[in-house]
């Protein structure tokens, strides 16, 4: 039995290694060109050359068990009609020069393009049966997701990148993509940019309004007119590779949006204790280091204290006053975060808030007055709220009334990252701060102290305040003036 008699297409068909509809084409182009039946399966990207002297040695009985066989890459060409044996020589040549990839330098001289490239990796592929099920992350390596509606090209990008170390799952339907990306715990995601149906543009602008938004998302594209970039920018594409760049290029690109992706990462999770939202992300926008690493700025400081609580805590069980104590600083600090403010520190049945640190706006100071106003608010109504659960349960007496004094002042800070490599916190520190917390160690049920800088920056706002006595506060040497907010 030879390559050349038409049963030779029986036994290939019985080793699966083609289908009847290929032996079929084959058999056509034999008619046609007078090849072989095996050299019109290879010229057609059926087989290789290996798998038919495999075959050949499988019907003769010779073959030893060994696993599924890669056709090289350069007889898949020459078998496509991509390049010619000289051209495939020359650019062997070259490679055992310099090392680098056979497709890359095939390109670069000019024989073929990289779309041929694609489907000669495809062909390659196909014959191989290589499966891409996704599977846990493997430890030490990044999972990139490959979303491309084309599997010669999702071939081609999974093929480098594995080959420098990454773990590489692809899909031709991004609609699918979308739908896995909770499992798929993908470090970062490489679009095609013109897909049918769903473009790369609409996958990125979908993944970043998701709960998937922190995956970064590289366009991989052959069209850079200005306005396509432009548009997957603004739908959140962290880059942009051209497809005929080199995968040693588009790894470096990987490996720079991750390590942004982690900092701003490590960021959000920093000051998402802390403050709001809206504020952690106008802090993500700003590369200016000195937001952890300490600057002086113009704050506002608030400092909140219940007033009575030693009692309360004398005449409930423990788990009732840590019950009445996170419900009310529960309502305190939602306050703080509605207003924009900076949450710093608990402090036992009191808190600290600072409003212009890390982000600086210019009515802080009226941010933190509101805030006062609303912290009163809250006391109150869960004061009434515990009256009336006194009444319904039928007690004596009257309940123990909890009641807030707030300490509000503006002046000049240092703010950061302070403590230890172990433990740190971003706090503010400096006179502005202590004379905040005297003015709360002042302030009698239900009253709001203010400073002299605090009642300037909010007096266009034509806010009533009452003035009181100047007094004299620890560490300083002359009486501060001091006003009371209504």
């Amino acid at each position: 039995m030879s390559a050349s008699n038409p049963l030779f297409g029986d036994l290939l068909l019985k080793l699966g290694i083609v289908t009847p509809g290929q032996v079929q084409e084959a058999l056509a182009l034999q008619a046609l060109t007078g090849q072989r039946v095996g050299e019109a399966l290879i010229s057609l990207g059926y087989v290789s050359r290996e798998q038919i002297q495999d075959a050949l040695g499988e019907a003769l009985g010779l073959n030893q068990e060994k696993g599924p066989a890669q056709p090289p890459l350069g007889e898949l060409l020459v078998g496509l009609k991509y390049v010619t044996l000289a051209q495939l020589d020359e650019a062997l040549a070259r490679q055992r020069r310099d090392g680098r990839r056979l497709g890359e330098i095939l390109v670069e001289l000019g024989h073929c393009t990289y779309k041929q490239i694609y489907e000669a990796l495809g062909v390659q592929n196909r014959i191989v049966g290589r499966q891409d099920m996704p599977r846990p992350a493997t430890e030490g390596r990044r999972r990139v997701v490959v979303v491309d509606d084309s599997p010669l090209a999702c071939a081609f990008v999974q093929e480098g990148l594995v080959a420098l170390g990454y773990e590489v799952l692809c899909f031709q339907d991004p609609y699918e993509a979308l739908e896995g990306m909770g499992r798929l715990q993908a470090a970062i995601v490489l679009s095609d940019l013109e897909m049918p149906g769903l473009d790369g543009v609409e996958l990125c602008r979908r993944l970043k309004e998701g709960p998937r938004s922190t995956i970064p998302v590289i366009m991989l594209t052959a069209n850079d007119r200005e306005a396509e970039r432009v548009r997957g920018l603004r739908a959140g594409a962290d880059d942009y590779v051209n497809k005929s760049a080199s995968m040693d290029e588009l790894a470096a690109r990987i490996e720079s949006v991750v390590r942004r992706t982690d900092e701003t990462e490590r960021m959000r999770k920093l000051f998402a204790r802390y403050t709001s939202d809206a504020v952690v992300e106008e802090i993500l926008k700003s590369a200016d280091a000195a937001v952890l690493a300490g600057e002086k700025r113009e704050v506002t400081v608030l400092f909140s204290d219940i007033r009575n609580f030693t009692g309360l805590a004398e005449s409930l069980p423990p788990e009732q006053v840590v019950a009445v104590l996170n419900q009310v600083l529960g309502r305190l600090s939602d306050a703080v975060l509605t207003c924009g403010g900076t949450l710093d520190k608990f402090l036992g049945d009191g808190l600290m808030a600072v409003f212009g640190a890390p982000v600086g706006r210019p009515d802080d100071a009226l941010r933190g007055l509101q805030c006062a106003k609303m912290m009163m608010e809250a006391v109150a109504e869960l004061r009434a709220i515990a009256e009336a659960e006194w009444v319904a349960h039928g007690r004596e007496g009257r309940p123990l009334v909890l009641e807030l004094g707030v300490g509000l002042n503006s002046g000049v800070v240092v703010s950061g990252n302070i403590g230890s490599a172990l433990r740190a916190e971003y706090t503010c520190i400096g006179d502005a701060v202590n004379v905040a917390a005297r003015l709360c160690a002042l302030a009698g049920p239900g009253e709001i102290l203010v400073g002299e800088r605090t009642r300037e920056l909010v007096d266009a706002n034509e806010t009533a305040f009452e003035d009181l006595p100047p007094v004299r506060l620890k560490g300083k040497q002359q009486p501060v003036p001091l006003y009371r907010a209504l």
